[in-house]
């Protein structure tokens, strides 16, 4: 008998989690994901839903309250996911959701410290401040970070890194105390509101406000409809790739229920390395 491939378990447990706190059916049979006034939303929905497993019946969230759990439960997806992959990257890592401090919290990593002392000097300077705008402020809802490690692991095989030599790189602690910021993960349950594209524009800011190496920027959403996930994947430039939560299912889904011009559009996203599963998420961010 051959063992069940660990992501496939973790893939099935993400979705007991879903299921059993934010995917419900309400009263008439619309799942939590679906746009009520949307019939092939519904439909798309329910049949991602009979996919997944035995329905679950329940109220739908308050809008905010679906997102905040959506992100905790993606955020304990990529701290058991993420682990079992440090063999092929090893080092000193940390999955979180959200970041303390604010707006400003992500000055607290090493690519966007310099973030602190321009929000210090807006404050003091309106005019600066109006020119400014407020592009640097950002608050990833989930985040993995990357530690500096010691000269002691770094030359654990052999001297490699000495006092004179990579004296810059923030790599060293000996350089640098403050965490990297390796990836930025934002968790839209639905796309159905402006607010999914801040998703965009939030990775767009991290691009240009950056000062080192650009963390990996994702998007991981549970939004059932093809056409509402292309108004965020199509496009490069601003986030690396767009993770729906059942990627198969949903494909099924579409061919099933005959939506040729869906299928199409999700064809043209994966083709284009714009969409793909949660499963291949954990695997992407180790690159």
């Amino acid at each position: 008998m051959s063992t069940e491939a660990f992501f496939t378990e973790a893939r099935r447990s993400f979705h007991a989690a879903l299921l059993s706190a934010v995917l419900k059916v309400d009263s008439k049979g619309v799942p939590s994901n679906a746009d009520k006034d949307s019939n092939p939303s519904v439909k798309i929905a329910r049949g991602i839903m009979g996919r997944l497993g035995p329905e679950s019946e329940g109220a739908r969230l308050a809008g905010q309250m679906a997102g905040n759990k959506f992100e905790e439960i993606c955020s304990q997806y990529l701290h058991e996911t993420f682990f079992r992959l440090t063999h092929l990257r090893p080092g000193q890592w940390e999955v979180e959701k959200g970041i303390g401090g604010g707006r400003l919290a992500i000055a607290q990593f090493d690519q966007y410290e310099h973030l602190a002392a321009l929000a210090a000097v807006a404050k003091e300077n309106p005019a600066l401040s109006a020119a400014l705008g407020s592009d640097y402020l950002i608050k990833p809802d989930v985040v993995i970070v990357r530690y500096p490690e010691e000269d002691s692991v770094i030359n654990a095989a052999g001297v490699i890194v000495d006092e004179e030599q990579a004296r810059l790189t923030s790599l060293r602690k000996i350089n640098n105390q403050k965490p990297i910021l390796h990836a930025s993960v934002s968790c839209k349950w639905t796309l159905r509101s402006d607010r999914a594209q801040n998703a965009r524009s939030e990775g767009l800011n991290l691009v240009r406000n950056r000062k080192g190496r650009l963390p990996h920027i994702a998007v991981v959403t549970g939004e059932p409809t093809p056409n509402r996930i292309a108004s965020i994947a199509l496009g490069t430039g601003d986030i690396d790739c767009v993770y729906h939560f059942a990627l198969p299912e949903l494909l099924d889904t579409v061919k099933d229920l005959g939506l040729e011009d869906a299928e199409e559009m999700l064809h043209t996203m994966i083709g284009g390395k714009r969409l793909r599963d949660i499963s291949d998420l954990p695997l992407d961010l180790v690159i």
